[in-house]
């Protein structure tokens, strides 16, 4: 049978010894996730203070905070009483075993890091890429967001947009806007061209320089496909296309310029 007067305080030792142990680490780790939780904060009021890309402050904020993490981690386990190299090992394994079964994830973890490393856009562009078009509102680690014009968020993950053909409409200061008009025939083809480059050249939103061009696209069966090209701030490309599309209809009008019957 056991002793249990003379087990009984070596139980004692060992729950005074390991008790206060525990409770160092507990006041360790609360501390430390506190200490954590600024640090990180603070690093990104630093970047924003110094005007870094708004696009790597979130990434570079989430790296941080994973590493701090997994250095309390350590020192936690170190002071309980484990053994940290054993830790570390099964870290690693642990980390292996993660990396196969999240290969996936993997993935969009690297376009992320390529994206955030070669910058083909940054938060506030509006995007094409993937069939899906919308401004960029926020480049994740995993994903990136971006929001269509009526205001749905898409989350398109990093590893196939990194790979992906990616248009960037807000690239350059300046956009060429480009409408097509369809007229008859029986119009006078010069006197038509010389009308809707007038138009654009009043459009007070149209640059002068590169200036307005119209011209012939194509020939149909019974019709004249004309271009009309005007340069303006990309802020404005929107409004100059639908500006000259009610000035030109508003103009054939009072013009009598023939349409395909």
């Amino acid at each position: 049978m056991f002793d249990l007067d003379h087990l009984l305080p070596t139980i004692q030792q060992f729950a005074l010894v390991y008790g206060i142990k525990f409770l160092i680490a507990l006041f360790i780790l609360i501390i430390g996730l506190w200490l954590i939780n600024r640090l990180t904060e603070a690093a990104y009021n630093l970047m924003k203070r110094r005007n870094m890309d708004p696009s790597l402050r979130p990434f570079l904020k989430n790296v941080l905070k994973v590493v701090l993490m997994i250095l309390l981690m350590i020192v936690v386990i170190g002071q309980v009483g484990l053994e940290v190299t054993s830790f570390i090992a099964l870290l690693g394994s642990a980390g292996l075993a993660i990396g196969l079964a999240l290969q996936g994830s993997l993935a969009n973890f690297a376009g992320g890091v390529l994206l955030l490393t070669i910058k083909p856009f940054k938060v506030g562009d509006f995007i094409e890429t993937l069939g899906q078009k919308g401004n960029v509102v926020l480049i994740n680690i995993f994903n990136t967001v971006i929001r269509t014009s009526d205001n749905k968020n898409i989350y398109i993950p990093n590893g196939p947009l990194a790979s992906a053909v990616i248009i960037n409409y807000d690239s350059q200061e300046t956009r060429r806007v480009e409408l097509a008009f369809t007229i008859g025939y029986g119009n006078n083809l010069a006197t038509v061209r010389e009308l809707l480059r007038q138009l654009a050249l009043q459009e007070p939103n149209v640059l002068q320089e590169p200036a307005p061009t119209a011209g012939i696209t194509s020939l149909n069966d019974k019709s004249v496909t004309l271009y009309l090209r005007a340069w303006s701030k990309r802020q404005e490309a929107g409004s100059v296309g639908e500006a000259l599309t009610e000035k030109v209809k508003i103009a054939f009008e009072q013009q009598q310029i023939q349409l395909p019957g």
